[in-house]
């Protein structure tokens, strides 16, 4: 079990946003810390009302968005727009190539907020795929009752997942909790549990504050206690990178 703090990930800063990475992400390098079994990217980004990341390019690789507060305005080269809010999970796959671009939403609002999100990339397993897109309601309603597929490409998932990705050993997965509430970690290969919003108490790892990550390899299920409200997102690997 490694825990990695809020405060130590690599941090990018203008004057209208600010990313916060867990892992190495362009100009910021460490090379034993590129990523964790098919999660290669977790970056937590809040950006200004009328900012965002202009048009750029990505492939081979399966991007998965994730709302806490706001809302983010995504257009790509496939035709596809979208907005998307707490409670819509999002979905892009890059495959052989796709240029897109990610806003701020609040601009054309009466009381325009920051937006804060959390992006996510994961290796797929069938490279240079048909770029796509996909976003769906999430049963925000459930996320308090217990942990909620958000995207997944696990077969067990079929049918009660909000978006899928091509990667048949990987699912992300949320939960909600009030102070004093509980939820175990899923037991997989690979494990990566992100605190979004709160803290909790993880058994063996003690208390864990808004920003800390920790990476669970060969286990999972320890018990994790709200010290507050808390919006945790965990991914459930079931392999590795290969190099």
């Amino acid at each position: 079990m490694d825990v990695r703090r809020a405060d130590d990930r690599f941090v990018t800063r203008t004057d209208r946003l600010v990313s916060r990475h867990s892992f190495s992400f362009g100009q910021h390098y460490e090379p034993t810390n590129t990523g964790f079994g098919l999660l290669v990217a977790n970056n937590d980004e809040t950006v200004a009302p009328g900012a965002g990341f202009d048009t750029h390019q990505h492939r081979d690789m399966e991007v998965v968005t994730w709302v806490l507060r706001g809302s983010l305005a995504h257009e790509d080269s496939t035709g596809r727009r979208g907005r998307i809010r707490p409670g819509l999970a999002q979905r892009m796959s890059a495959g052989s190539g796709i240029v897109h671009s990610e806003r701020n939403a609040a601009d054309d609002t009466c009381a325009p907020q920051p937006v804060r999100f959390v992006q996510m990339w994961v290796l797929p397993d069938t490279p240079s795929v048909e770029p796509g897109y996909e976003q769906s309601e999430v049963d925000l309603a459930g996320l308090s009752q217990g942990w909620v597929t958000v995207a997944s490409g696990m077969g067990r998932d079929a049918g009660g997942t909000a978006v899928c990705i091509h990667q048949r050993d990987a699912a992300l997965h949320a939960v909600r909790l009030s102070a004093g509430e509980q939820a175990d970690l899923p037991s997989a290969s690979y494990v990566h549990l992100f605190v979004a919003v709160g803290g909790v108490d993880l058994d063996g790892a003690g208390h864990l504050d808004e920003g800390d990550a920790v990476r669970v390899t060969g286990g999972g299920g320890q018990r994790l206690t709200a010290t507050g409200s808390a919006e945790l997102l965990a991914w459930e690997m079931h392999a590795g990178r290969v190099a």
